[in-house]
């Protein structure tokens, strides 16, 4: 791991945080982040728009706010229909829009699959960045977005998926994290990440850790989309779930009743929700206003004092 001594990073790769974070003033810092994607559905410009909206997650998780982007694109040279691409970069700039981001440029390279995603640069005051290391004993733990998209998605390429999951997990891979990070701004959240690759159990993992406490979640408490259970039950489950929990499972326990239940903790999201940290009186602020902004807000559990594992599932 490279270390650097400039004073001016203030958050760099020590604690697998979710984006760079480096001050240029006083008052302003520049957030950046990059993430790119192979094709989740059929559609390009919905496939855009995940893209997009995946990418820019990482900067509202560090409390940043996205304002430029750049276009990554890998494709083979005469595999994919140029009107796909057009679509595709059309679906991630529509997005960009909603979130009020200028598209600035990009670059692309042949390659034999086709992905597509963002370099995002965003910008912090130096003060309220909110980092994934940073939870407090007695924090509540609160998550903005149900699970389930690996496995979903897993479904659409096999053609097993039904319609009413797909549609719902596409609407919430499309759904931005930018309402659900000003509220928790608003409510001084203490630390968050959002669930990506690693899953919710992979990611609070590295919360916990980074903190040096533990992460008691509730089994019960946490929301999974429609269609998941079927995904399981006909086995279409993603490589990267196994991957995540051959990693992640000697650092967590859980009751006993529970292991056979725990597949969808260790599903790898794309575009997932916020995991936030608040304390006491703040959760309730803000799932008081998360209720009255129609945003998506669910308790899961809370943070105790360091014991033998990172993660709790109870």
């Amino acid at each position: 791991m490279f270390e650097f001594d400039d004073p001016n990073l203030l958050v760099g790769p020590q604690t697998s945080d979710d984006a760079g974070v480096y001050r240029i003033a006083d008052d302003c810092a520049l957030v950046e982040t990059t993430d790119i994607i192979t094709p989740l559905v059929d559609d390009p410009f919905l496939f855009g728009s995940i893209a997009a909206a995946n990418a820019l997650s990482d900067v509202y998780a560090m409390g940043g706010r996205p304002v430029t982007a750049m276009n990554l694109v890998f494709c083979p040279a005469c595999g994919v229909p140029l009107e796909a691409l057009r679509a595709i970069m059309a679906g991630g700039a529509a997005k960009l829009r909603e979130a009020g981001v200028c598209l600035v440029g990009g670059h692309s390279i042949e390659d034999d699959e086709l992905k597509y995603g963002l370099a995002v640069t965003g910008l912090v005051h130096p003060q309220q960045v909110v980092r994934n290391s940073t939870a407090k004993a007695g924090d509540r733990l609160i998550l903005t977005k149900p699970l389930g998209t690996g496995l979903i998605s897993t479904g659409i390429k096999a053609d097993m998926a039904d319609a009413q999951a797909v549609e719902e997990a596409c609407r919430w891979m499309t759904t931005l994290n930018a309402l659900a990070a000003k509220l928790m701004l608003e409510c001084g959240a203490h630390a968050c990440t959002d669930i990506t690759g690693f899953g919710l159990i992979g990611h609070a993992t590295e919360m916990a850790r980074g903190a040096g406490l533990t992460y008691a979640i509730k089994r019960s408490s946490i929301p999974v989309m429609a269609g998941v259970a079927e995904m399981i039950d006909c086995g279409l489950i993603p490589g990267g779930l196994y991957r995540n929990r051959d990693h992640y499972a000697p650092m967590l326990k859980a009751d006993s009743q529970l292991e056979d239940d725990l597949l969808p903790l260790f599903d790898p999201q794309t575009s997932g929700g916020l995991l936030i940290a608040l304390a006491d009186e703040d959760a309730t602020a803000f799932l008081q206003r998360t209720a009255a902004s129609d945003c998506f807000a669910v308790e899961i559990g809370h943070v105790v004092p360091k014991e033998a594992y990172p993660l709790l599932i109870r």
